[in-house]
C-alpha cells in the first residue's frame, strides 16, 4: 500500500499525489490530508477511480484509504 503525505497542501495537489500514485495500479492506497477540501476532492477522484473510501480523523488530520 502507498502511503502520501499531504498535510499541509491544499488542492489540487492532494489530488494529483494521489493520481500520479494511482498510476501504479495497486490495489490500495492511503493518504492524509489536514483539510476539508482536501478530503473530499481526493475521495471523489479515487471513488470515480473505482476505489472504495474508508476515513479516520484525529486531531483535525484525516487519514483516508482506498482499496478495490
Amino acid at each position: 500500500m502507498k502511503i502520501i503525505d499531504a498535510r499541509g497542501l491544499s488542492c489540487p495537489e492532494p489530488v494529483i499525489m494521489l493520481r500520479q500514485a494511482m498510476m501504479s495500479k495497486e490495489s490500495a492506497y492511503q493518504i492524509i490530508v489536514d483539510n476539508h477540501a482536501s478530503k473530499e476532492n481526493t475521495t471523489r477522484y479515487a471513488e470515480h477511480q473505482g476505489y472504495k473510501t474508508t476515513i479516520t480523523e484525529k486531531d483535525g488530520e484525516y487519514t483516508l484509504t482506498f482499496q478495490k
